[in-house]
């Protein structure tokens, strides 16, 4: 059966220095990254039917991810692996400045995907398609899948969300905000962050915010971190408060935000419901170390909102 929520993006290889060994050569933990990749996964944990669409390389990293996406329940139907390109890999060091990020997805499987490495019939069979601001960002070749891909999608009457993931160091401000602006106007769903927002709007009131997606797209989750999220249609918006934990790692609590409000939107929910689970879920993924590990499952979420 087709997956109702395809994520299209970039997954990239995680080494993360943990400690170092007697003589100083630093130590390395494996792990796995990327914003649709943690979408995914989010959404399949809860319980939505998923499945990742991309490139990876024919490589170890790569058989790493087909490994976890089968594991999590998310379909690699869609996975084109590539034996000429590599998957994407990302170094984490840590200094006397904090946490430092070396990218190196220049020729990756990711950055090579092109409008025609598409599988058209399976984007067409989905309820969502999910786009992120960094597959428009990391080569024109992706860019240009990406807004094929919700093209596709729009003829066939799937719905298209845009999460904004803004990074500057992958393109220019102008140029960031003229392709995510172009994709948010063909989504149904705008996911931006207010950090990103700021930069892409230079606006800093989040209700202005709003109001300036809702001229493109006709549901924006306006994401809020701590804070929680602001829900805006053309008709209202609501402001849902955000959770309070004991966070120790903000990492991948967006993606875990987006997935988790795409899979209960699937599930039927409404928009204000869809982002309260939502909230809660990524609030319980700042509690735990990574993207992936804390990521919560249902029964977690469903425990959590019962506390009130």
């Amino acid at each position: 059966m087709a997956a109702e929520l395809l994520c299209l993006g970039e997954p990239m290889w995680e080494l993360n220095q943990q400690s170092r060994t007697a003589d100083g050569r630093p130590l390395y933990l494996e792990g796995h990254g990327g914003d649709a990749s943690n979408a995914a996964i989010a959404a399949a944990r809860a319980g939505a039917s998923v499945g990742f669409l991309g490139g990876i390389g024919q490589d170890r990293p790569g058989d790493s991810f087909m490994a976890l996406w089968q594991e999590e329940g998310v379909d690699t139907a869609t996975v084109l692996r590539s034996a000429d390109a590599p998957t994407g890999l990302y170094i984490v060091t840590h200094g006397a400045k904090g946490h430092e990020f070396t990218y190196y997805r220049s020729g990756s499987a990711s950055a090579r995907y092109r409008p025609e490495d598409l599988p058209e019939d399976a984007i067409r069979a989905a309820r969502i398609l999910h786009l992120t601001g960094i597959s428009l960002a990391i080569s024109s070749s992706a860019c240009d899948a990406a807004l094929r891909a919700a093209a596709i999608a729009r003829e066939a009457g799937v719905q298209v969300s845009v999460d904004t993931n803004l990074r500057l160091r992958l393109w220019p401000l102008a140029r960031a905000t003229a392709i995510t602006h172009a994709a948010i106007a063909m989504a149904d769903i705008a996911l931006p962050s207010y950090d990103d927002a700021t930069h892409l709007t230079g606006l800093d009131d989040p209700d202005a915010i709003a109001d300036f997606y809702l001229k493109l797209c006709p549901l924006v989750l306006l994401k809020l971190g701590k804070e929680g999220s602001i829900v805006a249609t053309r008709e209202g918006r609501t402001r849902i408060p955000g959770r309070v934990v004991e966070a120790v790692d903000a990492t991948g609590a967006g993606d875990t935000f987006a997935g988790n409000v795409l899979a209960r939107l699937l599930a039927g929910d409404g928009p204000e419901e869809a982002a309260r689970y939502a909230n809660a879920a990524a609030a319980l993924a700042t509690t735990g170390y990574g993207a992936v590990a804390p990521m919560p499952r249902r029964d977690e979420v469903l425990a959590f909102l019962k506390q009130g």
